[in-house]
């Protein structure tokens, strides 16, 4: 069938007889349908090998991405994953677009990629293209634990959504690199998280996700760089990355509120428990461990520990290559459109915070230098809104505990303040020091061993384990004993 979807007032048209749903006319691109249909099996066979484990044939309330409008983007019913229908959806092209920034500000944007701007565009495409299988398969084995199936649900979406994106960049590699692109999209499904000899190609994705807490902190802070860097790409001057970003924003405002509302249940939870147990000291972490939740003081480590390991993600402050990519007009800045300068950046300086070996400093240097730090920035300033909503669920119940961000060098390896050892308060100290109270501020041994005996599975419908609340509102308006995966 064909389904005319409405999306912003264009009609697109979305080909679901194909054997890739497609809005880019695969049907009449005979080279690229042949090259994506090559590579479909190749795809299902680590779907099948690295995707969830254990419910492979288990029917899901999934949503399927049917356009790109606001109303009617989507629709949800059961399916089995390895039957889902993994689709290549552009946002509607927009004619006459011209390119928002950079030395090609004002220029009709790129149909195709420019000869002198082929091998970074690639690997602007390649990188983004690997963190979605990566997250994958770090969340593979987290079935087995779900809280509730409510939340079984909500990681199998993310789960076809994240390979859905992967697909997006697949299909760019295709169409528009060649003989490159084809090793690239084959690469892509060989390297795997966390692999001692072909590991994923950004830190963060080749970190364990052990737990649900761990899930919940992934898709609230490492899934925010990912609409962050999507953001940006969404601006960039070669049309069909644009558009591509465009509707990946759609669907991955879906997976940061999983993980905002769920160590915002975890957080609600905990402190109503303390509350019905006449506890008072947030920090008598054994008697409200006893109870069976989360203590803040471990929320608060696992804060620092996620929010350290994604800054990294941000690359060094300071960066010749986001400058270039910048300049060149491929990757924008966050909301570049909204910002109210020449977005050329020839002569704009932005305060960047950089330290001496012993004393934190301010410092005005070139804007174009500080396209990362500006990203970071915004980035931080967007993570504090969700502590803000998760502070708010703490003192309302009464509880004397402030969720707060570290320091931005507590625990970075990459960038202005790599390899520096700073407490969470900004006090810079050596590294013995830093060995000795390390277990002060991010997760321990014991702690990790607490998570991972606390998430046991509660698979009943309508369910939930003991760590977390229900949510307010089910999926789609659903009761709350929806059963939102068959087991059975």
């Amino acid at each position: 069938m064909n389904n005319e979807v409405t999306t912003g007032g264009a009609m697109t048209e979305v080909d679901f007889n194909e054997l890739i749903p497609n809005n880019v006319g695969l049907s009449s691109d005979r080279s690229l349908r042949r090259a994506l249909e090559n590579w479909h099996p190749k795809f299902m066979n680590w779907w099948k090998s690295m995707g969830p484990d254990g419910f492979q044939e288990k029917e899901v309330y999934l949503r399927t991405a049917v356009g790109v409008g606001k109303d009617g983007w989507a629709v949800f019913d059961y399916v089995k994953m390895p039957e889902y229908r993994w689709g290549i959806l552009l946002a509607p092209k927009e004619e006459g677009r011209k390119i928002p920034f950079g030395k090609h500000k004002g220029e009709e944007a790129w149909q195709e990629v420019p000869g002198e701007y082929r091998a970074a565009l690639r690997r602007l495409i390649v990188i983004q293209g690997d963190t979605e299988p990566a997250s994958v398969e770090q969340q593979r084995y987290l079935g087995r634990t779900c809280p509730s199936l409510y939340d079984l649900r909500n990681l199998f979406q993310i789960n076809v959504e994240e390979a859905r994106h992967l697909w997006a960049m697949v299909h760019l590699l295709q169409k528009y690199f060649g003989r490159d692109g084809r090793e690239e999209a084959e690469a892509l499904l060989q390297r795997r998280s966390g692999d001692e000899d072909w590991p994923r190609l950004l830190g963060a994705f080749n970190e364990e996700t052990p737990d649900w807490l761990s899930f919940f902190m992934f898709t609230f802070f490492t899934d925010r760089d990912g609409k962050m860097q999507l953001e940006s790409l969404a601006q960039s001057g070669f049309d069909p990355l644009a558009r591509t970003a465009r509707f990946m924003l759609t669907e991955e405002a879906f997976h940061m509120f999983v993980g905002e509302s769920g160590v915002g249940r975890a957080l609600r939870r905990t402190c109503e428990v303390m509350k019905e147990a006449g506890i008072t000291d947030p920090y008598d972490t054994e008697a409200i461990r006893a109870l069976g939740v989360v203590d803040l003081p471990l929320m608060q480590k696992k804060v620092n520990f996620h929010l350290s390991l994604t800054r990294d993600l941000f690359g060094s402050e300071v960066s010749t290559n986001a400058a270039n990519y910048f300049n060149a007009g491929l990757k924008g800045r966050y909301k570049e459109t909204k910002i109210v300068d020449d977005h050329q950046l020839e002569n704009d300086t932005y305060t960047v915070l950089r330290c001496n070996g012993n004393e934190f400093f301010s410092e005005e240097i070139p804007a174009l230098n500080a396209i990362n730090a500006r990203l970071l920035d915004d980035y931080t300033r967007e993570c504090q809104g969700g502590l803000n909503r998760w502070n708010k669920i703490i003192s309302d119940i009464g509880v004397d505990f402030e969720i707060s961000q570290p320091h931005m060098a507590f625990n970075r390896q990459v960038g202005e303040f790599a390899g520096m050892h700073v407490t969470p308060l900004a006090n810079i100290i050596d590294q013995a020091s830093w060995q000795e109270r390390i277990n002060e501020w991010m997760p321990n041994q014991e702690d990790l061993k607490f998570l991972k005996d606390l998430t046991k599975p509660e698979m009943g419908p309508g369910k939930f384990a003991t760590w977390i609340s229900p949510p307010r509102h089910g999926v789609d308006n659903k009761e709350g004993d929806f059963e939102y995966v068959r087991l059975k």
